[in-house]
């Protein structure tokens, strides 16, 4: 069995494509229906902001693997110094139930993150290519926020005029690269971000909404943080991708608010695998804003984890555990 942590994960290295590619593919094994994923149940004990998911699932088409992953997030931990998020995935093959690798690090589910946000700016762009340079927007500077950051710097570069960024915290400006910082602007609101921002991605803590106003007109709107917009948001928003509805429809998201609230539908939005390789987003318009909603899919994961195995593998890194 292979161990890998994040020390493994730097040393073969983040490819971008290959991620977002992968991300791909395995929405491809979706649309298949080559895969099993349980609803994932959260474990929650004394403050209940704190929480534990369990995330398992079977991903085929080009990965063949099962696992789960075994998720925290404790808010809190930044006051002390501690990451938010700590994160291990169990890679079992797929014909035997062996255990094949423990991946103990939260990078590599902050790598799925971005690469699933990046999958679905890609299909964006590929229907409707920026027409001149725009600007990204992030809220929220954690290491969600900056491997954002560097995926939209990887992938996109060349439509960006600036990347805005703004977090409640003091920006660690070491966090910015010095090759791309200079597209790079600290902004001193969110609402500065938001309102100047044709691509806005939110990566905050944050537990309740407070996005109050209308997005720009046909701006992409990635909810990557799920809790931050007001309800009435919706009635500014012409088209919806979920990754899963019955994943997002719960635990207090702005999806479940803008349902309960307002009677937003599952069939009022477009699932992952119908925006990335079916026609949910071929006949999107330039002046329709579109809002991601993505609550986070084991799928995913298991392709992700496999992708960096395989890495691994190839490249002996990693160290090799006995049974």
């Amino acid at each position: 069995m292979l161990y890998i942590n994040e020390e493994t994960i730097l040393t073969v290295g983040i490819n971008w494509t290959d991620a977002v590619d992968a991300i791909v593919k395995a929405a491809d094994a979706l649309d298949k229906k080559s895969f099993s994923q349980p609803v994932k149940p959260y474990l929650r004990y004394k403050n209940p902001k704190n929480r534990i998911i369990a995330m398992p699932a079977y991903i085929g088409g080009d990965f063949e693997v099962a696992g789960i992953k075994w998720i925290s997030s404790f808010p809190d931990n930044i006051h002390n110094n501690i990451k938010r998020a700590h994160s291990v995935i169990i890679l079992n093959e797929e014909s035997t139930g062996r255990p094949i690798s423990v991946i103990n690090t939260p990078i590599v589910s902050g790598i799925r993150t971005a690469a699933v946000t990046g999958a679905l700016i890609r299909e964006v762009f590929s229907v409707n290519p920026p027409e001149k340079k725009i600007n990204f927007g992030i809220i929220g500077f954690g290491p969600i926020g900056q491997l954002h950051l560097q995926m939209v710097m990887s992938l996109f570069g060349d439509y960006i005029d600036r990347v805005l960024i703004y977090d409640l915290r003091p920006l660690n400006q070491e966090a910015i690269p010095a090759d791309i910082a200079s597209k790079v602007e600290v902004a001193r609101s969110w609402e500065e971000v938001y309102t100047h921002s044709d691509v806005f991605m939110t990566c905050t803590v944050s537990s309740s909404p407070y996005i109050d106003k209308a997005p720009p007109k046909g701006s992409l709107q990635l909810n990557v943080s799920l809790r931050d917009y007001q309800p009435e948001i919706m009635h500014h928003i012409d088209r919806m991708v979920v990754d899963n509805w019955e994943e997002i429809c719960r635990e207090n998201t702005d999806v479940e608010n803008m349902h309960l609230k307002h009677g937003l539908q599952k069939e009022d939005t477009i699932d992952i695998s119908q925006a990335l390789v079916g026609e949910g987003l071929k006949d999107l318009r330039r002046d329709q804003t579109l809002m991601f909603n993505p609550m986070g899919m084991a799928v995913f994961d298991m392709a992700i984890g496999k992708m960096f195995y395989n890495k691994a593998m190839e490249k002996n890194a990693g160290v090799s555990l006995a049974d």
